[in-house]
């Protein structure tokens, strides 16, 4: 059983070895979790428009505007509407503040997935 897991994990890293890839960072790993959890994921992709921006678009949107944390952090605690359209993102008063810094965070370095 121990040498089916290593030889998939064997494969598993050459295969990313071999498409260029990197290892997914802890922070970014955490920060995408939490936002799976958050059901963040389900309006918004990294990297194209779903119901609501990608967090790319957002991330270029914000870019260098020294209030982007606060404003952003404040947006996925209480929602809000108008900014990116007619549909409003729901607010998330369940999910801690920490966890909003660290998705918030992520979102405006770029939100990559590496």
């Amino acid at each position: 059983m121990l040498r089916v897991i290593i030889g998939a994990v064997l494969v598993a890293a050459s295969l990313a070895a071999s498409a260029g890839e990197q290892p997914v960072s802890s922070e970014n790993a955490n920060a995408m979790a939490i936002a799976r959890g958050n059901a963040c994921m389900g309006c918004h992709a990294i990297d194209r428009k779903l119901v609501g921006p990608s967090f790319q678009q957002v991330a270029e949107k914000y870019k260098g505007q020294p209030q982007a944390n606060a404003q952003l952090e404040k947006k996925v605690k209480n929602g809000g509407a108008g900014v990116w359209g007619p549909i409003p993102m729901p607010s998330h008063p369940r999910m801690s503040d920490a966890d909003i810094k660290t998705v918030v965070a992520w979102i405006l370095t770029g939100a990559q997935q590496k």
